[in-house]
């Protein structure tokens, strides 16, 4: 599913507009990406839990050459699905 296609499906189950549930993702993407920029963290009950970790520096190779490479460290977004979330997608 592409962002359009979920803008659809979103305004299918909202009763909105396909412009006000643009809108709405748009600013839904806007704020978790700020929250998590601060370093806190989006807690949405039985869904789940948007959170940053930090990633060491560390070791790599190069897979065309081989040769070593050193890998920055870095900042990653992560998602825990929540426990109604899990237990939907198992079903």
């Amino acid at each position: 599913m592409n962002k359009s296609e979920f803008i659809d499906a979103i305004a299918a189950e909202s009763g909105m507009t396909k412009a006000d549930s643009g809108k709405a993702l748009d600013a839904f993407t806007k704020v978790a990406t700020k929250t998590l920029k601060k370093g806190d963290k989006i807690t949405l009950v039985g869904f789940g839990t948007f959170s940053i970790s930090k990633r060491a520096a560390r070791k790599g190779r190069n897979p065309q050459t081989g040769k070593a490479i050193q890998i920055k460290a870095k900042k990653v977004a992560k998602f825990k699905a929540g426990a109604d979330l899990a237990t939907a997608v198992n079903k």
